[in-house]
């Protein structure tokens, strides 16, 4: 059987994000550095996916080189563009099937997008599902962050980020 999964924010390849601090001060993602953190995000992908599942990749896929990584990313992936993604990119273009501003399920009773949206967009649903924000918590009950921080740099099934509310 299929899955769908999200997922968001995995910079791949970003060394400077290893040096962003939270409100606290504390690291926000705590690797050695990029190899590692990349390592460990393919290896938790790829364990969890199946080659038939679909991603979707909720914005801000790579920095550098981290394009690299794309091609060995289990499933059929599909990207739902972030601030820091080039529309244009060769490599976004040639890793995933298909490149959008949002997604809307109404079957999940969701909108995927990389930032939360207004309040007021939500409107033939009940969830915002997206990233953007890192570890930061969530506007409301009504949005589900789906930044790496927060989901164990692991792709989330969509039915349970859904049913879990």
């Amino acid at each position: 059987m299929r899955d769908i999964f999200v997922i968001s924010d995995t910079h791949f390849g970003h060394e400077n994000i290893l040096t962003f601090k939270d409100d606290d001060g504390n690291p926000v993602r705590s690797f050695a550095d990029a190899d590692e953190m990349d390592a460990l995000m393919i290896e938790n992908w790829n364990k969890t996916v199946k080659d038939t599942d679909i991603v979707y990749h909720l914005g801000d896929v790579y920095f550098d080189k981290g394009h690299q990584v794309l091609p060995f990313l289990k499933g059929r992936k599909r990207l739902v563009l972030g601030n820091h993604d080039n529309p244009k990119s060769d490599h976004l273009m040639k890793n995933f099937q298909k490149i959008m501003l949002l997604r809307h399920f109404p079957e999940f009773d969701c909108i995927l997008t990389h930032v939360p949206m207004h309040e007021s967009g939500i409107f033939k649903v009940n969830y915002n599902v997206h990233g953007h924000i890192h570890q930061k918590k969530s506007p409301s009950e009504r949005y589900i962050n789906c930044s790496v921080e927060v989901i164990d740099y692991t792709p989330v099934a969509i039915e349970d980020l859904i049913k879990g509310r």
